[in-house]
């Protein structure tokens, strides 16, 4: 189960529209389009999730989650993690010299 972890560990963040795209609209075949009309939302929308230039907003994830059988939790939690792991890179040396603050003070 470590190896696994470490392996995990290493991998760099996934943005929901790498899960989107690769596992979604490639195995469908459907252009971003379709999916953005099923959606009811600009096709520029879809467009840029896929490229993994736009995150989720909770208006998305709940017409993701209508049009491919999924729940908006999903794509939420999914764009979560990812924002959580990217600002966790950043922050390493910043949140070592932050000290928890004593609430029994």
């Amino acid at each position: 189960m470590a190896r696994k972890t470490q392996i995990i560990a290493t991998l760099p963040p996934m943005h929901p529209g790498e899960m989107l795209r690769e596992e979604f609209l490639v195995p469908l075949r459907m252009a971003p389009g379709r999916l953005a009309k099923a959606c009811g939302v600009p096709r520029t929308r879809i467009e840029r999730i896929a490229r993994e230039e736009l995150g989720i907003t909770g208006d998305t994830a709940l017409r993701l989650g209508k049009a491919l059988g999924t729940t908006p939790e999903f794509w939420m939690n999914l764009h979560s993690r990812y924002e959580i792991e990217r600002a966790r890179i950043a922050l390493v040396e910043t949140l070592k010299e932050i000290a928890p603050i004593d609430r029994a003070a």
